[in-house]
């Protein structure tokens, strides 16, 4: 596991949902290797699904570029030491309300 400070880099999640992406991080490094990216951004967009609702995307590694559309309220960009996190929810629904798409209505986790 990477021992580092998660520094948030960009953010418009708000302060709670920052967190617990911050902790799901720190999880999946606990649970898979560093150099296992995948298996890292699949276990974070996984549990982002669960409590959040579907169409969550989620970007970790070392050295990437991107541009994305995103759902206002629902990116961050952050590092820990050397590895970068992108978590975003994509807009698909354009009928829903951002309370709907960020999880304010959402189950309890």
């Amino acid at each position: 596991m990477l021992e580092g400070r998660a520094v948030v880099r960009e953010s418009d999640m708000p302060m709670e949902m920052q967190s617990r992406v911050m902790e799901l991080a720190y999880q999946a490094l606990d649970l898979h290797e560093v150099s296992d990216c995948q298996s890292i951004a699949r276990y974070i967009k996984q549990k982002f699904d669960e409590a959040y609702g579907t169409s969550w995307h989620c970007v970790v590694g070392k050295d990437f570029g991107c541009c994305i559309s995103h759902l206002c309220g629902t990116f961050i960009f952050f590092h820990v030491e050397i590895m970068e996190f992108l978590i975003f929810k994509d807009g698909k629904d354009l009928n829903e309300t951002k309370e709907e798409a960020i999880g304010v209505m959402q189950k309890n986790p």
